[in-house]
């Protein structure tokens, strides 16, 4: 158990070391995930730092990155292969006259006429990069389906080649914004992890980290309006990515201190909806200033 902690506390400080403000929760269940070959499935609100955590976790490993940007309509030849037609037909007038018919076929089917895509270039590494398909919510259930065999056995299977094995296991991290229910198939392959919204000494943290030279007041000061900020009747709630876009906004403009003018100037960088800007009117931005005094 303690050798266990121990490369979890190793692993909490190389992720701090990167620019990631880890917790213990988050690192264990990367370290469980690395140490089981199991995919993690991270769910959370938008702008938590989901996909940011899979980039430093690449850096921390130092090994490639491969990302699988999902959206509805995504299907096996966005994310696992296409045949490169072109040099396909080259090959077969170069050969025509050499070969018969099915050898011709056969010869067109060959690995080197392989376009990788994220899923089939995640398994043919020599070295385990981290593959990270992102936003799987926003994909359809029949990809999900497609991507249990991944998940599960990390091979993939081509029906002119047969199956495809991992040279080296890929070190899986699917995230979700819970837009849509994920299938219990999928989530039975995965381990899991919800992220929340840090707490205020967290993201005081993550912002100092993040924007070089914000004094500590000032960045207690928009972690505090920002907190409040997430109570309100908005539909998309300022995330980390938005506390720091205000941060480094409120840096540039020499801001050393939050009052609602500066907030209204502001604005468009914490809230991203037209119909949260409406609610978010004057009295609920000086009524948020003097909560946080």
């Amino acid at each position: 158990m303690s050798s266990a902690r121990d490369a979890i506390d190793v692993l909490m400080n190389k992720l701090a070391g990167a620019g990631y403000v880890p917790d213990l929760s988050i690192a264990t269940s990367l370290h469980l995930a690395m140490s089981l070959e199991r995919p993690l499935l991270i769910e959370g609100k938008p702008g938590v730092g989901k996909t940011d955590l899979a980039a430093k976790v690449a850096d921390v490993l130092d090994t490639d990155l491969i990302r699988l940007q999902c959206y509805e309509g995504l299907d096996r030849n966005d994310s696992l292969y296409e045949w490169d037609y072109l040099r396909q037909l080259l090959w077969i007038r170069t050969h025509e006259k050499e070969f018969s018919s099915d050898s011709l076929d056969e010869g067109i089917f060959d690995k080197r006429f392989l376009l990788e895509r994220p899923l089939l270039k995640a398994i043919s590494q020599s070295k385990s990069p981290v593959l990270l398909i992102d936003e799987i919510d926003r994909a359809d259930e029949e990809f999900e389906a497609f991507l249990l065999e991944m998940l599960s056995e990390f091979q993939v299977s081509i029906p002119e080649i047969g199956t495809v094995k991992a040279v080296a296991k890929p070190l899986v991290i699917l995230t979700s914004n819970r837009s849509r229910n994920l299938s219990d198939a999928l989530r039975r392959r995965c381990l899991y992890l919800w992220i929340d919204y840090p707490d205020l000494e967290k993201e005081v943290d993550i912002v100092r980290k993040k924007v070089n030279g914000l004094p500590e007041k000032m960045a207690i000061q928009i972690c505090q309006f920002i907190g409040e900020s997430r109570n309100e009747d908005l539909e998309k709630a300022p995330g980390v990515s938005e506390t720091l876009d205000w941060a480094t906004a409120l840096m540039a403009l020499h801001v050393n201190k939050l009052n609602s003018e500066t907030v209204l100037q502001t604005i468009g960088t914490i809230i991203k909806d037209a119909d949260d800007l409406e609610r978010f009117r004057v009295n609920t931005i000086e009524r948020i200033i003097q909560s946080i005094g």
